[in-house]
């Protein structure tokens, strides 16, 4: 459908909505549930140079309105996605997808890159700076502009598809970091990561998660997603993808209105499985309740 097209870095997507990394897995599970192909794209589980086994468990924490997490990036390693997860998934999704990608030093961030960068079905980088659930490097990098600057130059310098820095929201200036890594050459600002949080057990009087803290999502982080995706939008040229706490049509309309050219929704495909399907679907009634055309015209329209 012709109102919903946006072009996010150079490549026009059927829709704005991305399944965000870590809640999709490398795709092909939620194709046994529907055509995923609906889908603008998806971002595939956080993906390091060398395999993962991740942080001890418990690893999942609930609270009010969203969730604690810290899985701690486990995944198979760079070599096992191209070679395992990347054939598996052509033979359910017949378009480009975002790879995600982290690392603990900037060498690792290229070396996982460059590799990735070959493969024909990768059509975004999707760097992530900003993991708050893992010891050394991940979010250390996205904590402050020079650092940020680093990785992305560290990356652009090996890659030639677009690279997005994905940011994290546990810092007091996200504009200075997102304007640094836009000025390292950076294609565009993916926000926010998850807030750090805790629970703790009341009958063991100890946290819950054994890694003691991890990233919150859920429906509750939205305005602090709205209001850093609005904030950097204005002060960067190249494109945002907002994300955080989105559910539903509205939430992925007001999300644009922020500045978003493209929305993630992550925790919601843990609660809802369909939820990014059914989103595709309502958005068209949606944007006639609120007299919205086409979804490219919104793009920042509340600035």
């Amino acid at each position: 459908m012709e109102r919903l097209k946006v072009n996010l870095c150079g490549i026009d997507m059927d829709n704005p909505i991305i399944p965000a990394s870590g809640t999709f897995g490398y795709g092909y599970e939620f194709a046994e549930l529907y055509d995923i192909n609906i889908l603008g794209t998806f971002s595939f589980k956080g993906t390091t140079k060398d395999p993962r086994f991740g942080n001890p468990t418990p690893r999942i924490a609930e609270c009010t309105a969203g969730m604690i997490n810290a899985v701690g990036l486990q995944n198979p390693g760079v070599e096992a996605v191209i070679n395992e997860e990347l054939p598996k998934l052509a033979q359910c999704f017949g378009k480009k997808v975002m790879a995600n990608v982290s690392g603990f030093a900037i060498e690792d961030y290229a070396y996982t890159c460059e590799k990735l960068d070959r493969c024909e079905q990768v059509g975004w980088l999707e760097v992530n700076i900003s993991c708050p659930n893992v010891h050394g490097g991940g979010m250390s990098f996205g904590t402050s502009p020079e650092a940020a600057a680093e990785v992305t130059k560290a990356v652009k310098a090996v890659t030639t598809k677009p690279v997005i820095i994905k940011l994290s929201p546990n810092v007091t200036d996200i504009v200075s970091i997102a304007k640094a890594c836009e000025e390292a050459g950076a294609d565009g600002i993916s926000l926010i990561n998850t807030l750090l949080g805790m629970r703790i057990d009341l009958r063991k009087k100890k946290p819950i998660i054994a890694n003691k803290m991890g990233g919150f999502s859920g429906s509750a982080i939205l305005p602090v997603a709205l209001r850093m995706v609005y904030q950097v939008s204005n002060a960067v040229k190249i494109p945002v993808v907002g994300m955080g706490g989105v559910s539903s049509a509205e939430d992925v309309i007001e999300m644009m209105l922020a500045g978003a050219t493209a929305v993630e929704i992550g925790a919601a495909n843990l609660i809802d499985p369909y939820v990014c399907r059914d989103i595709i679907e309502e958005l068209p009634s949606v944007m006639d309740k609120y007299g919205i055309k086409t979804l490219n015209e919104i793009i920042g329209g509340a600035h």
